[in-house]
């Protein structure tokens, strides 16, 4: 399962490129770092790439149909924010959030995956640990695509594409502080609504506060260069970190760990 959902990551990760470039190519050859994009330089022709989409499209209903069925009706509607993403950028300026709504979908995917209908009465506590985990991911992301953000902001002024750093650029910081936190708070109310342990809370929640707090401290907002290395890696710093802590808190509940630590603490009570 876990093979099956990496690459439909991949593949739908790839199909929400082509729309976008599809959508941008009379926006990108105007972004120095967009450019040279196949379809903004014309290597592709956006019938080609419309084809192209298809295919990947395609390729990620096949592994979605993999999974059970409820997992259809929980899938389809992410193509709407998928395909929605790139004309944010020209109406609003917090296209950011959409993109958020739409790579933290996962976060959800997971529950009917393993067969738990968030929908189901008897299933709040899951339904909770799924939004809470999902609005977690969508601050996070909101995070990151801001410090992308900053390698484009002179371009994106002059073509007039819209984002919260064109908006608010001298108190990026500040925002990202506040993003951080969101993250926090909403990643340790989900580990609280699934009943973790402080595997989790010490792994994914700790891990997760030293590595935004690095990030945010040390990265050049008026740098590009660095800006590109922070949101090429430090996504895997503080995702890794998370991941981490999620298999530890897994194998501690299947291994006992927890029941056994319950039981020294009645024996000396």
């Amino acid at each position: 399962m876990t093979g099956l959902f990496a690459t439909g990551a991949l593949v739908m990760r790839g199909a929400g490129c082509s729309i976008n470039d599809l959508w941008d190519r009379n926006l990108d050859p105007h972004v120095a770092r967009t450019r040279f994009r196949p379809i903004a330089r014309r290597a592709i022709t956006p019938e080609r790439a419309i084809i192209f989409t298809g295919v990947q499209l395609l390729t990620g209903l096949a592994v979605l149909l993999q999974f059970p069925t409820q997992c259809l009706y929980y899938g389809v509607p992410s193509l709407a924010l998928v395909a929605t993403y790139p004309l944010a950028k020209r109406v609003t300026h917090y296209p950011h959030a959409v993109l958020g709504l739409a790579f933290s979908w996962g976060a959800l995917m997971g529950f009917p995956a393993l067969g738990i209908d968030l929908l189901s009465a008897e299933n709040s506590a899951a339904l909770t640990a799924a939004g809470l985990l999902y609005a977690s991911n969508i601050a996070w992301t909101i995070l990151y695509d801001i410090i992308y953000a900053h390698m484009d902001v002179r371009d994106d002024l002059r073509a007039g594409i819209k984002s919260m750093v064109v908006a608010h650029e001298k108190h990026t910081k500040s925002i990202l502080i506040g993003l951080a936190v969101a993250q926090l708070a909403l990643l340790s109310g989900a580990g609280v609504a699934a009943s973790c342990g402080p595997v989790f809370f010490v792994g994914s929640v700790g891990s997760a506060v030293v590595s935004l707090a690095w990030m945010i401290q040390r990265v050049k907002l008026d740098d590009v260069s660095d800006c590109w290395w922070w949101f090429r890696y430090g996504c895997w710093f503080t995702g890794g970190g998370i991941t981490a802590g999620l298999v530890g808190e897994y194998f501690a509940r299947i291994s006992g760990v927890y029941e056994k630590e319950l039981a020294k603490t009645n024996e000396t009570d």
